[in-house]
């Protein structure tokens, strides 16, 4: 309206102009200060629409599951840089504020359910799967959820019978937001098709999530969430400590150790601000599974980073959607003897033919990816040159995959080394000991450090006879004496 204002009546001045000459001096001066203004009016349109338009472009591209995080990452850290809390009131329903900074803190929201309640189960899995000293070093919040307060009364009830000697030890806290605080959940975009209850369910479950997180964002170092409705491997957090350690240096926004839904994703503490302002920006656009794949793309974690054995499983048989069915399972979870690898650094080089970029660096971790060669020959080798010597307990070796398993070593060796020779890019050891064949395209030895008297330097697979079908080495697994978590 300003805009059209200013344009006529800048026709209104040039139209006077050819009437009145003897005024053109004074109009001119009237004219210019009009054009000023305008200017510093469409300056100040232009500007608000820019952001404006970048935040529905962004909007855009996210509810059509299609976001660039090349395109937005700069953006996103600085003119969103929103590091601060939330401004909401909870209420603690048990328990009270940690006396202490923990290490991990362990999130789950949960909601009423048509069928099945698998809440205190979950809760409990959490206790008995982790030792005393693991406890020591752990928080787990619990969001009620649920508008019913008849509901919520009874489940902290529950709770506090069951964990009584948890929430005293303040290990356990239950919390509510009230309902005053949520956005509209009614009339929402409904994308993908989706009906009305179900575009609902899951906005309102982002918003639950973003509570969640805002609360827990300074209560540890870490942060890992589960859902509901999941069962715990032993000892998971010596595990999860492991991992943490074996990646230090490296960047990375969320690692994962279940690859189901929002279960056994582990982030820095101070990412849960954004986190969840993240999801509250978008809580209407798509599930918080989708939205968790493009904020760590935002964040310049461009693969997903995933950790095998899972540590966490879904238990549940009907969802908290309409007590649906759901029968997922992951089926890497391993929940007794779980033990991960140290694979401490190292050098990897190989000889043979590399496919594409299934670099040697890929089998060496527990990782989902693998390295992929080409029809090896004989004499063909993936070496390891470990940063400094070490005792190695244990070795596991394994090539192909369920998809290729035809693209395994049929015919090859492991051997370790010692006394490195050459410069950094050329390490390699002068003698070595072989410690047996592969079976069946795999390779396991243990207690090693009893038949291996020195520390060792290298290990290397060696392929012992030609063969026409490609070699995937799926996983290096090393385990060491001298690791220890801190």
């Amino acid at each position: 309206v300003t805009l059209l204002y200013a344009f006529l009546h800048m026709r209104h001045n040039l139209k006077y102009f050819d009437k009145m000459r003897c005024l053109r001096k004074r109009s001119a001066v009237s004219f210019l200060g009009v054009l000023v203004i305008c200017l510093l009016f469409m300056n100040l349109y232009i500007e608000d629409g820019y952001v404006l338009e970048g935040d529905k472009q962004l909007i855009r591209e996210t509810a059509t599951h299609q976001l660039n995080p090349e395109r937005y990452v700069h953006t996103f850290k600085d003119l969103s840089n929103f590091s601060g809390s939330i401004n909401i009131s909870y209420r603690y329903l048990a328990g009270t504020p940690l006396p202490r900074k923990r290490y991990l803190t362990i999130g789950l929201s949960s909601v009423k359910r048509k069928k099945g309640n698998y809440l205190l189960e979950t809760i409990k899995s959490i206790f008995e799967q982790s030792s005393y000293e693991e406890l020591k070093e752990i928080a787990v919040v619990v969001q009620l959820a649920d508008f019913d307060a008849a509901w919520c009364e009874g489940m902290v009830q529950d709770i506090s019978q069951k964990f009584a000697h948890h929430i005293i030890a303040g290990r356990l806290i239950v919390i509510h937001v009230p309902e005053e605080y949520y956005p509209v959940l009614d009339g929402l975009k409904r994308n993908y098709n989706d009906p009305e209850d179900r575009v609902k369910f899951r906005s309102k479950q982002n918003v639950d999530y973003a509570f969640l997180l805002n609360f827990c964002a300074n209560l540890s170092d870490y942060y890992v969430m589960l859902e509901d409705d999941v069962r715990c491997s032993k000892n998971f957090l010596t595990a999860v400590k492991k991992v943490i350690t074996s990646r230090e240096g490296s960047y990375w926004v969320t690692l994962e150790f279940s690859k189901l839904g929002y279960i056994g994703k582990l982030y820095h503490s101070h990412d849960l601000p954004r986190l969840a302002h993240f999801l509250l920006m978008f809580y209407q656009e798509m599930p918080c599974d989708w939205l968790l794949i493009h904020f760590r793309g935002l964040l310049a974690q461009k693969e997903v980073i995933r950790f095998k054995p899972s540590l966490f499983q879904h238990m549940g048989y009907y969802s908290s959607y309409k007590g649906a069915e759901n029968k997922l399972k992951d089926d890497d979870f391993e929940e007794e003897s779980f033990d991960i690898p140290d694979n401490p650094p190292a050098n990897l080089h190989t000889n043979m033919n590399v496919f594409e970029n299934y670099e040697a660096s890929k089998a060496y971790s527990s990782i989902d990816e693998y390295f992929w060669g080409k029809a090896p020959s004989t004499g063909d080798f993936y070496g390891i040159v470990f940063q400094k010597p070490i005792k190695i307990t244990k070795i596991k070796v394994v090539t192909g995959t369920e998809d290729r398993q035809n693209d395994i070593l049929q015919h090859g060796a492991l051997e370790v080394g010692e006394k490195i020779v050459g410069s950094k890019k050329g390490r390699q050891c002068t003698t070595y000991l072989r410690l047996g064949e592969f079976k069946n395209g795999n390779f396991e030895i243990t207690d090693l450090e009893h038949k291996v008297l020195f520390d060792i330097n290298c290990m290397r697979i060696l392929v012992t006879k030609s063969q026409k079908e490609w070699l995937i080495i799926r996983s290096i697994s090393v385990w060491t004496s001298q690791t220890s978590v801190q």
